[in-house]
């Protein structure tokens, strides 16, 4: 298992930091642990940002210490939080960075973040954003951008489901796909994997899932073009397999399916993996 770092303690996060008022927004972006994935929820917001114009960090935890000068220059911190373990050593990073930064605006992002808002925001996060959250980030980094006191913001928290329509992910400053969890195919065999979303959310209302409370039956799809482009890219990077990260692939079929025909056309060689509920194939 990989050791994450911050300073002295062995595990951290993903974080998001912004430059804010009356210059260049500085924003960071954190991931503390993804399964081993190079992380989507860095990439996507990080494309949203910077093209807005902010000056945004991404640093994956998992593969190497926390980088504190980012941290001291930063308006903006957020934790990127899809799942618990990914939360839980959020937290134990978050009081660093205060010590750090404690002018810096908290956020925490992810299916994790409202689930856990009231413990959270005792922890001293100001804002909190589930479910669609490239939208919800931007429109922060706006407000934090014009806002012209220090005066500490109310704790916010908000689930959106927007339909978003979605930029490429920018991986840029994110560590090599070859650092990353492989595929081995043989024993000595094997491939360096990507990772994408096609979709986010899921129809199903199962009650053992952590999406259920956030999405509450529906789901989001990421346009065919963004997400063909974000294989492209990681393929240019090396990759010989991508991993969907979708809840469950066929919660859109007529999305899913016409995807993987485009993939394997553009893409011949590259095999690929997905997450579909069993009753679907039974069908």
């Amino acid at each position: 298992m990989a050791h994450l770092w911050y300073s002295q303690v062995t595990k951290v996060s993903h974080l998001i930091f912004v430059r804010l008022r009356g210059h260049d927004m500085r924003v960071v972006l954190i991931s503390t642990y993804e399964l081993g994935r190079q992380p989507f929820g860095l990439a996507s917001p990080a494309a949203w940002l910077r093209q807005a114009g902010a000056t945004v960090d991404c640093q994956d935890l998992s593969q190497g210490r926390l980088y504190e000068p980012d941290i001291i220059d930063a308006d903006l911190v957020a934790f990127y939080v899809p799942m618990h373990t990914a939360t839980r050593i959020a937290v134990h990073v978050l009081e660093r960075v205060q010590a750090l930064n404690p002018r810096a605006h908290i956020c925490f992002y992810g299916l994790y973040a409202a689930m856990n808002a009231n413990y959270l925001k005792q922890l001293g996060a100001h804002t909190i954003l589930s479910g669609e959250f490239e939208t919800e980030l931007l429109q922060l980094v706006r407000r934090l951008q014009a806002e012209t006191t220090a005066v500490a913001p109310l704790p916010r928290v908000s689930v959106s489901l927007e339909r978003q329509q979605f930029q490429v992910p920018d991986r840029q400053g994110l560590p090599p796909l070859s650092s990353y969890a492989h595929l081995i195919t043989a024993p000595e065999e094997q491939r360096v994997v990507g990772y994408t979303e096609a979709s986010r959310g899921c129809k199903h209302v199962c009650r053992h899932c952590p999406i259920v409370p956030v999405y509450e039956g529906r789901f989001r799809i990421v346009q065919h073009d963004v997400v063909l482009e974000d294989i492209r890219q990681q393929v240019d990077a090396g990759a010989e397999h991508i991993t969907f990260g979708d809840p469950d692939f066929f919660n859109g079929i007529g999305h899913a399916i016409p995807l993987v025909k485009a993939l394997h056309q553009a893409f011949p060689q590259l095999t690929y993996d997905v997450t579909i509920k069993i009753e679907h194939l039974l069908r």
